[in-house]
């Protein structure tokens, strides 16, 4: 994942809907867009049969307040196009929300822990007794992160962050924070555990893949997902994209072999036609969370209009947790 993409991404349209259609209706109205499945014309006479394609749920918006149509609550998995107030998806790609599961935390839920889940689980085969290092630990994807980290017994977890976010890591998980402003992170790791780490999760890019590839154990991997470097301020910066491209790292095969260490990569919108896989992964997070092991933390929650002050949140790194982007009425963060 792109770190523009990451950024994209991390304020992001609640995209799910409020079940209406229960005989009691004690739920309590929605908050976002109500999901139906249209019906299907039917086919003229003589016409061929034809592979009918996946069915469409229509994701309407009709406000904080009241539905239109009823259906299931859900939220989407989609590439781009969620910052919008309607929007109509393959139904393969929405997924029912748990009971108890709140619109903003079906929001924050998809993109980051599918991330972290198939980075640490899939690519990085996580057991009892590792040790990650989770770069940028206090954004969406690193809190998930260290949240499934918990799932497992006895994992040690580095969070790199800024020294005012090392308590809200520390409640989350995280074993040992790193203020990487102040400290060489990989100093800080050699001085804690000598032989390095197991699982290296690197959203930055540049000159930090080769220092996470070189801070792996024997076994170890360094998962790279994102280019964060590349983003140095609020203007794009032509000298820091070339020097992050420049240092890019690279490994041959035969020394990956000599080192037995692995060099792995992750962008989960290459993965949008893999819809079995990725769906096998969303149905472990929600076991997850309906047995209370993992909880998207939300920074805040912001209006479209004020679609410019939830980016200024990211870009001057305040946030902890997730960032979103609602329809209706601002609501106190």
């Amino acid at each position: 994942m792109s770190a523009e993409r990451e950024v994209a991404e991390a304020a992001t349209v609640v995209a799910a809907a409020e079940a209406g259609a229960r005989e009691d209706a004690s739920l309590p109205p929605p908050k976002t867009e109500a999901a139906s499945d249209p019906q299907q014309p039917a086919a003229p006479e003589g016409a061929a049969a034809a592979a009918s394609p996946p069915p469409l749920r229509c994701l309407v918006l009709t406000g904080f307040g009241g539905y239109d149509k009823a259906g299931d609550r859900v939220m989407v998995l989609n590439r781009s196009g969620m910052w919008q107030e309607e929007v109509t998806v393959p139904s393969v790609q929405t997924f029912l929300m748990p009971e108890a599961m709140t619109f903003e935390e079906a929001a924050a839920l998809l993109v980051n822990y599918i991330t972290a889940y198939m980075v640490l689980f899939d690519f990085g085969n996580l057991r009892p007794g590792h040790s990650v290092l989770v770069h940028m630990a206090a954004g969406g994807v690193g809190m998930a992160a260290v949240q499934l980290c918990r799932t497992v017994e006895n994992v040690t977890v580095f969070g790199t962050a800024s020294a005012s976010k090392h308590e809200a890591l520390k409640e989350n998980g995280v074993t040992h924070p790193i203020d990487y402003h102040t400290t060489d992170y990989v100093d800080e790791i050699k001085k804690i555990s000598p032989k390095g780490v197991d699982i290296v999760m690197d959203p930055l890019g540049g000159s930090d893949t080769a220092k996470g590839y070189n801070l792996l154990k024997p076994m170890g991997k360094v998962v790279t997902y994102g280019m964060a470097n590349l983003l140095t301020g609020p203007k794009r910066n032509l000298m820091a994209l070339a020097r992050t491209w420049w240092n890019q790292f690279s490994v041959t095969a035969l020394q990956l072999l000599q080192a037995n260490r692995a060099v792995c990569g992750f962008h989960l919108g290459y993965l949008d036609g893999e819809v079995e896989l990725v769906s096998g992964v969303v149905a472990r997070l929600l076991a997850l969370y309906n047995q209370g092991h993992i909880k998207p933390h939300i920074d805040s929650v912001w209006p479209f209009e004020k679609v410019a002050d939830a980016m200024k949140q990211m870009q001057e790194k305040k946030n902890v947790g997730k960032v979103l982007l609602v329809p209706g009425p601002e609501k106190e963060n």
